[in-house]
């Protein structure tokens, strides 16, 4: 089954990918909810958690709450800006049928987390190991070349996502803003930016290059500079790579990221509707 484009983890490698075998839960198609109670949200549970465990959804209860679409427990993102889902660390049946009406019949979207929790009747479409670094010494600084990209920019943007196919990106992404962008003859040929907030810290994101300009050091400088506008407003910078990209880990923790933890990219299929959808 390919990998759907709008689901690859930033940093992975382009093309298409199986979504592997689907882990077995013996005797159980559908997790099973705790007595009496729902997941936890934004005032029991999280607030306890390291920001960057469950980041989506600490973004999406703090500083990107102007972006949360919410019904129960379950946050999104607008569809024209992400695909990504929010969900509680322990999700029961209520916060799938969530889940589902937040997002649509037919609806494929992103999230992290364990394919064994994940009901029977949703199909997963993508799955695969995936890390999360964190600054740890990263020289973070401007870069004179780099220009701020803008909604005027978006075309050429989506454009070099195309070819590049770092991760998600749709029309409305650059309203997470900080992104900068590298021009060669009025081209553009580098981009990186913003994605994530949880309190406190902001990820590195879309980081890509024309593959006309590859080894010339342009992903280096922007993650830098990146870097510098996130630590200007007191955040730290973090990222989210696959754990088969060998070589982007080697590059970021060459910059000065280290690893924090492992993570499973999750693309799943709302039950009902197209399944072309």
């Amino acid at each position: 089954m390919p990998q759907h484009p709008l689901l690859t983890p930033d940093g992975a490698p382009a093309g298409p990918s199986p979504a592997g075998p689907r882990p077995a839960v013996p005797g159980r198609s559908a997790p099973r909810p705790r007595p009496g109670s729902r997941p936890r949200g934004a005032a029991d549970g999280d607030r306890h958690r390291h920001p960057l465990d469950n980041p989506a959804r600490a973004a999406l209860l703090g500083p990107h709450a102007h972006f949360a679409e919410r019904r129960g427990d379950v946050l999104r993102y607008p569809a024209d800006v992400s695909p990504f889902a929010a969900l509680p660390d322990r999700p029961d049946e209520e916060t799938w049928r969530d889940l589902a009406a937040l997002f649509g019949p037919g609806t494929v979207l992103s999230a992290t987390g364990d394919p064994s929790t994940v009901p029977g009747h949703w199909e997963i479409v993508m799955h695969g190991p995936g890390v999360q670094l964190v600054d740890d010494g990263l020289r973070a600084e401007p870069d004179e070349e780099a220009v701020r990209l803008g909604p005027a920019d978006v075309p050429e943007m989506l454009a070099l996502v195309a070819h590049a196919r770092p991760g998600p990106f749709l029309p409305r992404t650059i309203e997470f803003g900080g992104y900068l962008g590298i021009r060669r003859g009025g081209e553009l040929v580098a981009m990186a930016g913003e994605r994530l907030r949880p309190p406190g810290w902001t990820e590195i994101s879309a980081v890509c290059t024309a593959e006309s300009h590859r080894g010339q050091g342009l992903a280096t400088r922007l993650v830098r500079a990146v870097a510098a506008g996130i630590r200007e407003r007191g955040d730290t910078p973090f990222l989210h790579t696959s754990a088969a990209n060998s070589t982007a880990i080697r590059l970021y923790e060459s910059l000065g990221f280290r690893l924090r933890r492992k993570v499973t990219f999750l693309g799943l299929r709302v039950p009902g509707g197209e399944q072309g959808a």
